[in-house]
């Protein structure tokens, strides 16, 4: 069965947020969420229609209206499934506060597995010699452990032009690796290895502090899905970039069946 979302983090401390469209099938989903400092607000709807994230647009009426600056690429595609990861700026208003943020753009899409289970995190931040970092970590999706592709390609794998999962074109990903794992370090994506995770509480030498946590968990008979994704601060060091001065982000545990 197809699958393909669309999720736009923004990350920083005392405002972070997040908004999303997805489909599994003929379903559609959407949500948004905002930690403001103090508290998370969020909504969840069944259809994709109150929230619109794209890669260079988000918006929901009294909510978010965000305008999303995307940075260099980094694609794989895995088998039938396809992914990009982009940095991002994010300036715009979220829950009427000015909003001026480094983020992620996870645009993924394919014939994935039936039952699948994955962690991730990403996050951005700035390290302690100034350069600014942005990441994208994964074990169990798009992470190189079995038929990964370095062609930058769209999941239908027609073209070496990738189409995004709402079916737009975009510009040729200039960045690709053998899985969707990378670090951008003043803007400029690098491929890494396998990190371990250690549950919710971080990976590599990364550690995290949640402050507010999604989590959702529905079965709808032939969709499933159990997930965590906590908001948060992380310590530590990155692979290939060195030790964080600080670093915001999201940590998610995740199985689906779909």
């Amino acid at each position: 069965m197809y699958k393909a979302w669309t999720w736009v983090g923004a990350f920083g401390d005392g405002l972070m947020l997040c908004a999303a469209s997805a489909r599994v099938g003929p379903a559609r989903a959407a949500w948004w969420a905002v930690w403001d400092g103090a508290r998370l607000h969020e909504r969840t709807f069944r259809r994709s229609g109150p929230v619109l994230a794209t890669p260079e647009r988000v918006h929901v009426d009294g909510v978010l209206d965000l305008v999303v600056e995307p940075g260099v690429p980094w694609a794989v595609r895995t088998g039938a499934t396809w992914t990009r990861k982009r940095p991002a700026r994010v300036h715009g208003t979220a829950l009427g506060r000015a909003v001026d943020l480094p983020g992620l753009v996870d645009e993924s899409a394919g014939r994935h597995a039936r039952v699948v289970s994955w962690w991730w995190s990403a996050g951005a931040g700035v390290l302690t010699d100034g350069r600014t970092v942005t990441w994208n970590l994964v074990d169990g999706l798009h992470d190189g452990t079995a038929g990964t592709s370095t062609q930058p390609t769209s999941p239908a794998g027609t073209s070496t032009q990738p189409t995004s999962p709402a079916g737009t074109s975009t510009q040729p990903t200039s960045s690709a690796g053998t899985s969707e794992r990378s670090v951008w370090i003043d803007g400029l994506p690098r491929h890494v290895a396998p990190q371990p995770f250690h549950g919710l509480d971080g990976v590599g030498e990364l550690r995290f502090r949640a402050v507010a946590t999604r989590t959702r968990k529905e079965n709808l008979l032939w969709i499933a899905s159990d997930y965590e994704q906590p908001f948060g601060e992380f310590t530590g060091s990155l692979p290939l970039a060195g030790e964080l001065r600080s670093g915001w982000g999201v940590m998610e545990r995740h199985r689906a069946r779909w």
